[in-house]
């Protein structure tokens, strides 16, 4: 009843599962631990595939995928939560056409290790800096994030400037989604939407797959880099007596994020769901080269 409550719900939900088609490649597994060193200059691993390399002493997943001898910006898929990186794969295989593209597994997603006990924001953020250490050495970065990916990159962006140059939300799990459901279902409702309301903020405490505490937060700014948003057209059919109360929470959540930067851009995707990147892949692959040819021209300025 868990995923199935969720998956109705997708948009709230942080665990819900879509198979994808991973992308092509090898496995390999780095048995040192990588120290996640940036060298200047790096255009980062340039390998194609799949592998598995080492952080601070666990496994985790990652691919890449594109032309990995330009010194353009790296474009960094983060699927949702309860995803794997084969989410996101088809997209990631579109973007690559023009350029650098990579992605992972969070710990507890996928193939990487399980998480040693409960995670928090900070300590998924030091996973993803060792991460781009790794794959994107000195490149200038394009973090691209669905639902809780979206939420973790749009975290992360304004305390690394120096790294990420431009982010594209797919649906991004609103900023203060605790708050906003406990308001907008009320602990009076029962039934399944006393049961989504719960769950979520169970969820939100760490009973997740990443054992991550997902705390509400103020959006802080990431200056002045390209973002641009996207959020679903139609989500809420499931839960009548509160859909369009949760719809209007949604959108509310999705302009909060574009206070990350004064070159933000808000849009709905028509005729999509939560998984804008499945529905709308044409939208999704749009946004995410905009973004990245917007960062490449600022960092050749």
């Amino acid at each position: 009843m868990f995923r199935t409550l969720f998956k109705a719900l997708a948009a709230i939900a942080v665990v819900c599962t879509v198979g994808g088609m991973g992308l092509v490649g090898y496995e390999e597994f780095i048995k040192k631990d990588s120290p996640g060193t940036r060298s200047e200059g790096s255009l980062g691993d340039p390998f194609t595939g799949t592998k598995k390399i080492r952080i601070d002493g666990r496994s985790v997943n990652v691919s890449c995928t594109g032309d990995a001898s330009g010194s353009g910006p790296l474009v960094l898929l983060m699927a949702g939560g309860g995803d794997g990186l084969e989410a996101m794969a088809p997209l990631g295989k579109a973007v690559s056409e023009k350029s650098r593209v990579c992605s992972y597994d969070r710990l507890g997603e996928g193939a990487s290790d399980k998480p040693d006990g409960p995670q928090s924001i900070d300590d998924s953020s030091a996973i993803l800096t060792s991460v781009l250490d790794r794959l994107a050495g000195d490149r200038p970065v394009v973090l691209a994030g669905h639902s809780l990916g979206g939420h973790l990159a749009a975290r992360y962006a304004p305390a690394h400037p120096d790294r990420i140059k431009g982010l594209v939300l797919l649906d991004a799990t609103v900023p203060t989604l605790t708050a906003d459901i406990s308001r907008t279902i009320p602990a009076s409702a029962t039934g399944m939407p006393a049961q989504l309301r719960d769950q979520a903020i169970a969820v939100n405490k760490g009973e997740n797959p990443e054992q991550l505490v997902i705390p509400d937060g103020e959006v802080r700014p990431a200056g002045d880099i390209p973002v641009e948003i996207l959020q679903h057209a139609s989500q809420y059919a499931e839960v009548p007596e509160y859909g369009p109360a949760l719809e209007r929470m949604w959108s509310a959540g999705q302009e909060k994020w574009r206070l990350l930067s004064g070159n933000s851009k808000l849009s709905t995707a028509p005729g999509s769901g939560h998984y804008i990147h499945v529905d709308r892949p044409d939208l999704a692959t749009a946004a995410i080269r905009r973004v990245t040819a917007e960062a490449a021209s600022a960092a050749n300025d």
